[in-house]
């Protein structure tokens, strides 16, 4: 997937470092992504889902925030309120190419700054929280320690996942003056609420407060047994669906217009497992599916082979073509079942040098109702009229074209092994 690499000005004119993951193809919505507190655009979990739901059409902007990873500023001299203010910012740099963000996702503290910052975004149709607190002050038992010495000396330096940070009693006030309540009431927009039971860095019981507090439309779904930080590939990837799932009932992600000669559009396929073989595919904005291999053959069987995408198109079509023709005859067919099977061994299809084979799919078909035999055997004949079947009868064509490769280097590389530059 593309990555741009960008800056853009945050609350305070600070440049703040940011990375645009956009899809393959046509843009179908925008999500504005909020990382947890100290963390950084680059934190795993944001990169899967981004990379994700970039794969689904929706283009995800993630950002650091003032004082953190490679955006300019201070830390300590930070708040909540300017992690608000940021995500604003963000959104006016978004809608300034034409890409306002429908859709506000913020993990962990990240969260309740998106439910505060949806005031500001007018664009917004949807908001996703990940494991966040509904009291932003919760953030403070990270240095409890070291809260007198703030007190005392207006700040102190506090380690939080074995980095030092500068705290300052100006977030204290901060975190400790800010209410979501009236933000979730007033919050004008659907509401997805995700959140592990068990989370130990911020309970499940905060997922409920902010669920009750909100406005339908609104949604729960458990993270089950993921961790705070979402560290598990798995649990990103299952984060990430369910989040495009969901968005496409309340953001408008139309397609563009298919190209001539391409009646139902261009079907993307996208790898997502550069270790194994697990691919994206994607047909517009509500179609999305997965394949893979079996584990025998080094895969993690999450989805149809290659050669079960073509077995199920061949059954969906025959079965199709039988109910439009007896639907036309007005004939009594009360419903269709299709069997198919697939004869060749795929592994076998990658050796030039091996034996010549032939595919062979094994069909059959169940009708039920009260059907006589004529009427039967003219389905059976039908069957074989299948567009589908006539395609695998017939020979096809397949021209292949190489995009060239792009002279940016954001454009050409993983976007985390590229070299950085911001």
């Amino acid at each position: 997937m593309p990555t741009e690499r960008i800056v853009f000005p945050g609350h305070a004119g600070h440049d703040l470092a940011a990375r645009l993951d956009l899809p393959a193809g046509p843009i179908l919505a925008t999500a504005l992504f909020a990382h947890c507190f100290t963390c950084s655009k680059d934190i795993p979990a944001a990169r899967r889902i981004a990379a994700r739901l970039a794969s689904m059409g929706i283009a995800v902007l993630r950002f650091d925030f003032t004082g953190l990873g490679h955006s300019e500023g201070e830390f300590g001299n930070t708040s909540f309120t300017s992690n608000v203010e940021d995500l604003i910012a963000a959104a006016r740099y978004l809608a300034g190419r034409g890409l306002a963000p429908d859709l506000l996702i913020g993990h962990s503290l990240g969260g309740a700054a998106v439910l505060r910052a949806r005031a500001g975004i007018a664009s917004t149709r949807a908001v996703v929280t990940l494991g966040a607190p509904f009291d932003p002050s919760h953030v403070a038992h990270h240095f409890d320690h070291a809260l007198s010495t703030i007190a005392q000396h207006g700040q102190a330096e506090v380690s939080i996942g074995g980095r030092p940070f500068v705290i300052g009693q100006r977030f204290i006030d901060d975190i400790r003056q800010t209410e979501l309540g009236q933000a979730l009431a007033d919050l004008r927009a659907a509401l997805l609420v995700m959140h592990a039971p068990r989370d130990m860095t911020v309970s499940i019981d905060n997922a409920t407060e902010i669920f009750q507090a909100a406005h339908h439309p609104k949604s729960f779904v458990t993270l089950d047994d993921a961790d705070h930080l979402i560290s598990d590939p798995s649990d990103a990837e299952y984060a990430a669906g369910v989040i495009a799932t969901w968005a496409a009932r309340y953001v408008d992600m139309k397609p563009p217009a298919p190209p001539p000669g391409a009646p139902e559009g261009v079907l993307r396929v996208t790898e997502a497992d550069p270790e194994g073989f697990l691919q994206d595919v994607q047909n517009g904005p509500f179609h999305h599916l997965y394949a893979d291999e079996p584990e025998a053959y080094g895969g993690t069987n999450r989805g149809l082979s290659p050669y079960g995408f073509v077995t199920a198109g061949l059954g969906a079509c025959t079965s199709m073509t039988l109910r439009m023709y007896a639907r036309r005859k007005g004939w009594p067919l009360e419903g269709i079942s299709v069997e198919v099977s697939h004869d060749k061994v795929h592994a076998q299809d990658a050796i030039p040098s091996g034996p010549a084979k032939i595919d062979r799919f094994t069909r059959i078909i169940r009708l039920d109702g009260d059907l006589d035999p004529a009427q039967r055997g003219k389905l059976l004949e039908i069957a074989d009229k299948c567009p589908v079947h006539r395609t695998l009868e017939h020979s096809s064509h397949v021209e292949t074209e190489l995009v060239p490769r792009s002279d940016s280097p954001e454009m050409a590389l993983d976007p985390v092994a590229a070299p950085r530059s911001d």
